[in-house]
């Protein structure tokens, strides 16, 4: 999509500080990071959110949640994280491409609000 935020982030034409990438994913740090670890992982291919993401194959869905495993391992969030897909409006997805925010580094709220 020429106009989408993530898909230029993706192509390079926006700079990110990268933190992971494969054929499917690239992952990188959140700009207005909500916990001292914010990472966003998004699907290299467009699709707006998680309900359009059953379109993808198998293999691009499970690319996505191994390599939030993966990124936890690598930035050590031994005591836990939060992954976080907002969807729509209601739920105020800002970017309408599918994205995973991964949230650690410390004791999260318990109030996911």
């Amino acid at each position: 999509m020429p106009d989408c935020l993530f898909c230029k982030i993706i192509a390079g034409q926006i700079p990110s500080q990268k933190v992971y990438e494969d054929e499917f994913c690239y992952a990188f740090r959140d700009i207005a990071p909500q916990a001292p670890i914010h990472i966003l992982v998004v699907s290299k291919a467009h699709v707006a959110n998680i309900a359009e993401a059953s379109s993808l194959p198998d293999e691009a869905l499970a690319a996505v949640i191994r390599a939030i495993g993966r990124i936890a391992q690598a930035e050590k969030m031994d005591n836990g994280f939060r992954i976080v897909s907002n969807c729509g409006k209601d739920a105020c997805q800002s970017v309408n491409h599918w994205h995973i925010h991964i949230l650690g580094g410390k004791q999260l709220s318990e109030r996911m609000d």
